[in-house]
C-alpha cells in the first residue's frame, strides 16, 4: 500500500464521485472519499478533470440504471484525454447478479467494479489497476460489518451514521434485500463510540441510517432496541440533534413512539413510507400492515407530539392497481397531511414478486396518477408550511443556499428546509429565524 500511496502522490492524483440514490449511498460515497484520501488522492475541482470518476449505483429505479449506462457509454473521450483515468462504477448496481460482468464486457474502458460491501478493499483495487495494469472487480457476498473505514463527511453541521445494513422485509417491489443483503446490526458501543468522535469534532445533529432502523438489534428480541438505542444516544453523547429513516410501519413500538417527546435530542420528525393508502395493495407488496394500522400509528405519534411532521414515500401504478385503490391513496394523504412526499411510479425491478405479477399498469396511467397525487401534496405541503408564517424557529444553518450566494439554508427539529441571509462562516450554527414568506417545499425568515 505504501508503493500506492507514492505513486498516487507523486502523480498528484485527483478524484471525482457521482452518487447516485439514497442517503446510504451518499454516506457510502462520504466513506469512499474517506479512502480515497486515506491514500493521497485529492477532491477534484473539475469533473472532467478527475483521473478516477467513481460512479455510486443505485437500482431502486429503472431510471438511475440508464442513466448510469449513458453517462458511462460518454466516457470514452474521457478515458483518452486525461492522463492516468480510472473508470470506477459500484455500488447497489454492482450487487445485482451479473451485473458487473455485463459493465465491463459492454465497457471495456471501465476499470473497477465493486459492490457495497467492498470498500475496505478499494487500495487493493487501486493498486491492481494503477500498479499491475489490470481491471478490479469486488462483488462478493461478505456481509461483515467493517469498522474503522475512513470518512470524509460532507457537511459540516450534520453527520450520517449507520446502525443496520441490509434487509428482511422482501418487500414484493423492492430489489434491496437482493443487493444489500440480510439485516445486520452494528454493535451499540461502535455507533456511540461514532457519535462521540464526531461531537468532538464539532458535529451537532446526526442522522441514524438503515434500510429499516426499526429492526436494529441489540442482542435482545423484546423488539426495543432501537427504542433502547435513541435513550443511550441521548444520555451518552452530547449530540444536540437526533434523527433517523428509514422507518417501517409494521416494526414501530411503542417504546419508540414514547421516545417522541420524552428524549430530548430526538427531532419532531419521522420519515414513515406508507406506499398505499389501499390495505388490498400493501398486501400484494407484502408490507405487512393495514391502511388502519398506518393511521393508528399516525395518531399516536401526533398524539405524543401534536406538531410532530411526517414525510413519506409513496408508489402509484403498482400491478393490478385500481382507480379505488389509487382514491384510498388519495384520501389517505388528505387524512395524513404529510408535510413532504417522495412520490414514485411503479418500477419493475428484476428477482422480485412484482415483476412476474398480472395486471402491470401502462406508463400512461402511472404518469396520470403521479401527476394527480404530485399536485394534492404540493398543495398540503403549502397549506403545512403556511402554519410556520410569523413564527420563531431554530434553524441549523447546513449549507450556502443554491439560489443566492448571499443567502444559507438550514432545517429546523422539524425538518423543514429555511433561508435566511447569511455567509458560509454561519454554517454549523443554530440561528433562530422568524419566518415571514413560504413556499411549497422551503420557508424563508428573519434572523429573530
Amino acid at each position: 500500500m505504501r508503493e500506492l500511496k507514492k505513486h498516487i502522490g507523486e502523480n498528484n492524483l485527483t478524484y471525482f464521485i457521482e452518487t447516485y440514490g439514497c442517503q446510504m449511498n451518499s454516506h457510502e460515497s462520504e466513506k469512499i472519499a474517506g479512502v480515497l484520501e486515506s491514500l493521497g488522492y485529492l477532491p477534484a475541482g473539475d469533473k472532467n478533470k478527475a483521473n478516477l470518476l467513481m460512479y455510486n449505483t443505485c437500482c431502486i429505479r429503472q431510471h438511475a440504471e440508464a442513466k448510469l449506462n449513458s453517462n458511462i457509454g460518454a466516457l470514452k473521450d474521457y478515458k483518452n484525454s486525461v492522463k492516468g483515468a480510472v473508470i470506477a462504477v459500484c455500488g447497489c448496481m454492482m450487487q445485482q447478479e451479473g451485473a458487473a460482468k455485463k459493465l465491463m464486457n459492454r465497457f471495456p474502458f471501465v476499470d473497477m467494479a465493486f459492490g457495497t460491501n467492498a470498500i475496505h478493499r478499494l487500495g487493493q483495487m487501486l493498486s491492481a489497476v494503477l500498479l499491475d495494469g489490470k481491471r478490479a472487480v469486488a462483488t462478493d457476498e461478505d456481509e461483515t460489518i467493517i469498522e474503522g473505514i475512513p470518512v470524509k463527511r460532507a457537511k459540516k453541521a450534520g453527520a450520517y451514521v449507520n446502525i443496520i445494513y441490509g434487509c428482511d422485509n422482501f418487500c414484493s417491489y423492492c430489489v434491496v434485500p437482493y443487493v444489500r443483503g440480510r439485516e445486520r446490526s452494528r454493535n451499540v458501543n461502535d455507533i456511540l463510540a461514532e457519535i462521540n468522535q464526531l461531537c468532538g469534532k464539532g458535529i451537532t445533529e446526526i442522522t441514524l441510517l438503515g434500510q429499516n432502523v426499526n429492526s436494529y438489534s441489540d442482542g435482545t428480541k423484546d423488539g426495543g432496541a432501537f427504542a433502547r438505542l435513541i435513550r443511550r444516544i441521548d444520555k451518552e453523547t452530547d449530540i444536540k440533534r437526533v434523527r433517523f429513516m428509514t422507518s417501517h410501519p409494521k416494526d414501530m413500538s411503542a417504546d419508540l413512539i414514547e421516545c417522541f417527546g420524552g428524549v430530548q435530542s430526538l427531532c419532531e420528525h419521522i420519515h414513515l413510507p406508507v406506499q398505499s393508502g389501499s390495505s388490498r395493495v400493501l398486501s400484494a407488496m407484502n408490507r405487512g400492515y393495514s391502511r388502519e394500522r398506518y393511521l393508528d400509528l399516525l395518531y399516536r405519534l401526533k398524539e405524543r407530539v401534536p406538531y410532530l411532521a411526517v414525510t413519506t414515500d409513496i408508489i402509484v401504478g403498482f400491478p393490478g392497481e385500481t382507480d379505488e385503490d389509487f382514491e384510498l391513496t388519495l384520501s389517505l394523504v388528505k387524512e395524513a397531511r404529510f408535510d413532504a412526499a417522495y412520490t414514485f411510479a411503479y418500477s419493475p425491478r428484476k428477482m422480485t414478486k412484482a415483476a412476474a405479477m398480472q395486471n402491470q399498469l401502462s406508463n400512461r396511467v402511472k404518469s396520470e396518477r403521479l401527476e394527480v397525487l404530485n399536485k394534492l401534496i404540493k398543495d398540503i405541503m403549502r397549506q403545512k408550511n403556511n402554519e410556520y408564517l410569523g413564527k420563531t424557529v431554530e434553524v441549523l444553518a447546513d449549507s450556502v443556499s443554491k439560489r443566492s450566494y448571499n443567502e444559507i439554508s438550514g432545517r429546523t427539529r422539524t425538518a423543514k428546509t429555511v433561508n435566511i441571509t447569511g455567509t458560509k462562516e454561519d454554517i454549523g450554527k443554530y440561528i433562530n429565524v422568524t419566518v415571514d414568506k413560504v413556499m411549497a417545499h422551503t420557508l424563508k425568515g428573519i434572523r429573530a
